[in-house]
């Protein structure tokens, strides 16, 4: 008999995207599957319409709002299944996405291999999804994953995984703090606990972007704390297999990539960030806005010209998204998954 897997979807006040995220779900072609849909105490219409889906194989599980990692993991209690399939709650899997990482799960002997795929990024429209080939998309063993993750600044979302109970357990719970890089810090667990990754570049899932009400976009005093924090847990997991030379380095570049998120609103936060790097063994300087906003901040400042560096981009976004929607409703609001 086939193993079971289950699709563990938290979500909050996505009443616009749940019915196609768990149709994904439910849309998978391989056989023993169970979809678990934890409510996060939305307060629109987000459980009504999970509820049109529930079945023997579907459940529904609510509880009062507690952020993404706690919906996770009470999501996680309810599961069966002998993989697990993380699906954010406006994301959407291809037809044959597990199937086609399972049948690469003869390789899997001890349920300690790790399955990735690739991920198209998409507005409304899924058949116009735009996939990158990263430095990523191949097979890795872990610490070869690490640094190719942390000295070139990429990522997997989390849907492109496909996780084995194995790895799940050893891994642990999701830490239940409000980060916007919760999933980033669980993920370096998964692969550090395991023995490789394996990619199926066969096997697709679909991130939407510009949504920004989503779990991940929290730019709270509390959540970007979270945020240095988690990224500091995730630079241990690392350094746990490999303390080398190459692994510092690659640890530091990681902390000043990711310098911009704080700096210089969060000077605390900066600092902590710079005294990691320091203890690594490296300096981080001042990110770089590029030359765009060069003349706002020799102007304004550096504040102002963060500001009109996440703005600008938004609004590029907010352009392509509408004309998206626009399309996307003229096709009656079906997506050509594939």
């Amino acid at each position: 008999m086939p193993p079971l897997v289950s699709i563990l979807i938290p979500a909050y006040n996505a009443e616009k995207w749940i019915a196609q995220t768990l149709a994904s779900a439910i849309g998978q072609d391989y056989p023993r599957k169970e979809v678990i849909l934890v409510n996060d105490g939305s307060s629109d219409r987000t459980v009504e319409i999970a509820k049109t889906f529930a079945s023997e194989s579907v459940k529904i599980v609510n509880q009062p709002n507690a952020g993404g990692p706690a919906a996770r993991n009470q999501a996680l209690s309810h599961a069966q299944g002998e993989y697990i399939q993380w699906l954010d709650h406006d994301d959407v899997l291809a037809p044959d996405k597990i199937s086609a990482q399972l049948r690469r799960s003869e390789t899997d002997q001890g349920g300690r291999v790790l399955f990735s795929c690739p991920f198209g990024v998409f507005y409304y429209r899924t058949e116009k999804a735009v996939f990158n080939g990263g430095p990523l998309c191949r097979d890795f063993v872990p610490t070869d994953y690490f640094y190719t993750k942390f000295s070139r600044n990429t990522y997997f979302q989390s849907s492109s995984w496909l996780v084995s109970r194995k790895l799940t357990e050893l891994a642990g719970p999701w830490w239940n703090v409000r980060s916007p890089d919760d999933d980033g810090e669980y993920f370096c667990r998964v692969v550090a606990a395991s023995e490789k990754i394996c990619f199926v570049p066969e096997a697709k899932c679909f991130w939407r972007v510009g949504n920004y009400f989503s779990f991940s976009e929290a730019r709270s005093t509390a959540a970007l704390d979270a945020f240095v924090k988690s990224t500091f847990r995730s630079i241990e997991h690392y350094l746990a297999l490999e303390n080398t030379e190459r692994s510092r380095g690659a640890c530091v570049q990681f902390l000043q990539d990711r310098l911009i998120i704080v700096y210089p609103e969060n000077p605390d936060l900066s600092k902590q960030m710079s005294d990691r790097a320091v203890q690594l063994g490296g300096v981080l300087s001042a990110p770089s806005l590029g030359w765009k906003y060069g003349m706002i901040k020799s102007v304004f400042g550096w504040p102002a010209a963060k500001r009109a560096s996440r703005f600008c981009p938004k609004l590029r976004v907010g352009f392509e998204r509408t004309c998206d929607q626009v399309m996307y409703h003229f096709s009656g609001g079906k997506n050509v998954l594939s």
